[in-house]
């Protein structure tokens, strides 16, 4: 009478949307979009198109609002789905924010259909406080019973991200299943790490770096800054694809700390050696958040400060401003944008560029590379995950090559550094990963790997088998 099935992130990391169904009702945990290779069964609209029942759904939940996590809810809508839209309560601020741009770029620019979408959206919303249970369920007939409630707790992920625990009872049996989402790494910056679930019969638990460990947080933003410092020594811009929530208000605050602490040190450069003047110094380096949307979620981000950790409130409250400081420049316009990059290909002035997607699978970021990838003075820093299939994903592959990569239906070849910082993934590492299983008090009976790459989950498979774990499955 209790029934798992997954509708998505089973042959990869996008897409996720998972569905538990009690007795004849149940509820969909995400409802995402497919990205990269996943695009297989996510291409086009029709592919798009929710291909299960939806009639038994009383709820979606949503973990946070990525896109492979909540691409597909206005399909969902289109499908005939009438129930509400629980999710934490930052998340509520921003979902109808990512689904308007998500809207505009692969569905429709009618204005006034996005706008009554939009409302649609709004009026199922219902927003839930971290820790609060929410019943969706509760069902007696023909002397059977049934029941289901929800708690979101702290995923650590980005601002809003919740892992889910769902209490069923069905028939006199009661049972815990807890989905994690997307786990945040355990040392992010500006949001506490998620603590482990109280108890968990079974867990369905995100796998996207099972096989891995991440830099440390002190390693890393050393590295950070090393790999700045060499890239800005030839006079040339870096380049920093960026994630819109998330990447882009960590690494602004990195950042903001590295001014704070280095900002009277002057930058190495040959080029301004070379021409005869000083270098700049780290307080007068320009830093570019070209990205409307990502402009739009770190003001999202200040206003949220009650979600933030005590590290970065301890910032705050001494006189900082981590997300919003003097060195940082915000282009909205499309004309700016366009000029931006043909200055900046065009001066060599040292700069930092965060621009939008972080997979360069579309985006502002595309315009820079095509201009920039092809000089060897630039550099590319990548701080997120790459999907296999995606611009990034061959940037990252054949870059250190000087390879080339397609954008946009034309080859462009790889001249300029590529980087790769882990430890600023969204994603729990290994480690964090395990961290969270252990955890918990009383072993899963049951534990479910999804999201992931096929390799990564056969690994994370392996480890936890080694662990001890009895039950460990990897859905099809």
């Amino acid at each position: 009478m209790l029934n798992l099935k997954h509708h998505g992130a089973t042959t990869g990391v996008t897409g996720s949307c998972h569905e538990l169904t009690v007795g004849t009702h149940g509820i969909l945990i995400d409802c995402g979009l497919f990205q990269g290779q996943d695009t297989g069964v996510g291409a086009n609209a029709r592919d798009l198109a929710i291909d299960f029942p939806v009639d038994h759904i009383r709820a979606l939940v949503v973990t946070h609002v990525h896109i492979d996590h909540v691409g597909r809810i206005p399909y969902l809508l289109a499908a005939g789905f009438e129930g509400p839209i629980i999710c934490s309560e930052p998340s509520a601020v921003m979902l109808p924010e990512i689904l308007e741009d998500a809207l505009r770029i692969g569905f429709t620019r009618d204005r006034k259909l996005i706008g009554q979408v939009l409302s649609l959206i709004r009026s199922r919303l219902v927003p839930v406080p971290y820790g609060q249970w929410h019943d969706v369920l509760d069902e007696r007939s023909n002397g059977h019973e049934f029941s289901l409630r929800v708690r979101l707790q702290r995923a650590g992920h980005i601002l809003g991200s919740a892992y889910v625990e769902c209490d069923t009872r069905a028939d006199g049996r009661d049972e815990r299943i807890v989905f994690s989402g997307d786990l945040g790494a355990e040392h992010s910056p500006l949001l506490p790490p998620p603590a482990s679930p109280e108890r968990a019969d079974r867990l369905i638990i995100e796998s996207t770096y099972g096989d891995r460990h991440h830099e440390g947080r002190e390693g890393r933003r050393h590295r950070l800054r090393q790999i700045l410092e060499h890239a800005l020594e030839d006079g040339g811009t870096v380049l920093v694809p960026a994630f819109s929530i998330g990447r882009t208000q960590e690494l602004l605050y990195e950042l903001e700390d590295i001014i704070h602490a280095h900002g009277d040190h002057r930058l190495p450069s040959r080029a301004a050696v070379a021409a005869g003047r000083s270098s700049l110094i780290w307080s007068d380096l320009e830093i570019v958040v070209d990205s409307p949307l990502a402009a739009e979620f770190t003001r999202i981000y200040r206003d949220l400060k009650p979600f933030w950790d005590e590290e970065a409130m301890a910032r705050v409250n001494a006189g900082r401003h981590p997300l919003s400081f003097e060195q940082l420049t915000v282009i909205n316009d499309h004309e700016d944008h366009l000029r931006a990059v043909d200055y900046l290909a065009r001066s060599g002035r040292p700069c930092i560029v965060l621009a939008g997607s972080g997979m360069c699978a579309g985006g502002r970021i595309v315009n820079y590379l095509k201009r920039m990838l092809g000089d060897e003075r630039n550099d590319v820093l990548f701080v997120g995950y790459q999907a296999a299939g995606t611009p990034g994903r061959d940037i990252l592959t054949y870059g250190p090559r000087q390879g080339w990569v397609e954008l946009d239906g034309e080859r462009y070849t790889i001249r300029a550094a590529i980087h790769k910082i882990s430890g600023y993934s969204a994603h729990a590492d290994q480690a964090d990963l395990c961290r969270f299983i252990d955890g918990i008090p009383v072993a899963p009976q049951e534990i479910r790997i999804v999201h992931g790459d096929t390799d990564v989950k056969q690994r994370f498979y392996n480890l936890l088998q080694e662990k001890g774990y009895g039950n460990v499955v990897i859905p099809c």
